[in-house]
């Protein structure tokens, strides 16, 4: 059984999201405060949290972010009555791991739903047997969530993470900007590759002595990007 939190204050959504994630074999914990949702999440262990946007007390891209920087990795489903681009481009780099505007369908929910709990499924049994990568001086460790080049600490935000373990993992692998939506982010979020390109650009300026000659992260001219396989 999957324990999932959701911070929603409205009491119709919140009720109807309870329905369908029990019927999905889940245990749901709710609330429909910012804050209270936000101690919540801290103080146990979960599997997925839906979030709303916004919130009494604290809003969903504060309480993303907080929760990021305590390196809590769990799943977030992000929720909001808005649909200016800005707000999904926040949402996504801010840690949400999915992006859903209202009014949405039930059975979109319930699929994005079962579309990150699959994930989170193959992640844990990739990992096995395969903890560090070591690339040059770059270490990352996959379980500790962990980067380190010559021996000091980087700190990378949860998509940052998951885009240098793809590539490390598959070094000379070309990947386009639509391949890395869809991997990462898990579904096809047409129209905004540049996120894509903003994580790469922020991802080098953590990892590289000099951004302009990447060591680690290469450009595929006409096509994206690939991990150095020369390493």
């Amino acid at each position: 059984m999957y324990k999932v939190l959701v911070i929603e204050d409205d009491p119709d959504i919140l009720e109807l999201l309870n329905i369908h994630l029990s019927d999905l074999d889940c245990e749901v914990s709710k609330s429909s405060n910012g804050r209270i949702g936000y101690e919540m999440a801290q103080s146990q262990q979960y599997d997925l949290i839906v979030l709303d946007l916004m919130l009494p007390e604290m809003d969903g891209i504060s309480i993303c972010q907080k929760l990021r920087a305590l390196d809590n990795f769990t799943p977030i489903l992000m929720l909001t009555a808005k649909s200016e681009e800005f707000d999904k481009v926040m949402g996504l780099e801010s840690g949400a791991d999915d992006y859903l505007t209202k009014p949405f369908g039930i059975r979109e929910f319930i699929a994005r739903v079962k579309a990150i709990l699959r994930r989170q499924q193959r992640s844990a049994s990739s990992d096995q047997g395969k903890t560090i990568i070591e690339k040059g001086d770059m270490e990352i460790d996959i379980d500790m969530r962990k980067v380190a080049i010559d021996g000091t600490r980087i700190d990378l935000t949860p998509k940052e993470f998951e885009l240098l373990v793809l590539m490390a993992e598959n070094p000379g692998k070309s990947y386009n900007r639509e391949q890395l939506l869809s991997t990462i982010w898990g579904y096809e979020f047409s129209g905004y590759e540049h996120t894509v390109n903003s994580h790469i650009n922020r991802l080098r300026t953590k990892i590289e002595k000099d951004v302009a000659t990447p060591k680690y992260i290469l450009t595929s001219w006409g096509v994206g990007y690939r991990f150095n396989d020369e390493l």
